[in-house]
C-alpha cells in the first residue's frame, strides 16, 4: 500500500501495536480534527481498513518533518 508523506505522518502520530488499533485512535479523534485533517484521516483509515494484519505489520512508517 502506498501512503502519502502526510497519510504516514498521520499514521505515525496515532501508531500502536497493531493495525486495527491504530485505526481506532484514529477514528476516535474525527471530532476533533478540522474539515482537511478529517479528510486526511479518513483517507488514511480506509487505505488501512483495505490492508491485511500481515501487511501492516511488515510496512515501515517513518515520521518525516519538514
Amino acid at each position: 500500500m502506498n501512503f502519502s508523506v502526510e497519510e504516514e505522518n498521520l499514521i505515525c502520530m496515532y501508531h500502536t501495536s497493531d493495525r486495527r488499533r491504530t485505526m481506532a485512535r484514529m477514528l476516535a479523534t474525527l471530532p476533533d480534527m478540522d474539515t482537511e485533517m478529517w479528510r486526511l484521516a479518513n483517507s488514511t483509515i480506509a487505505k488501512l481498513e483495505r490492508m491485511t494484519d500481515a501487511d501492516f505489520d511488515g510496512q515501515r512508517f517513518d515520521f518525516v518533518g519538514e
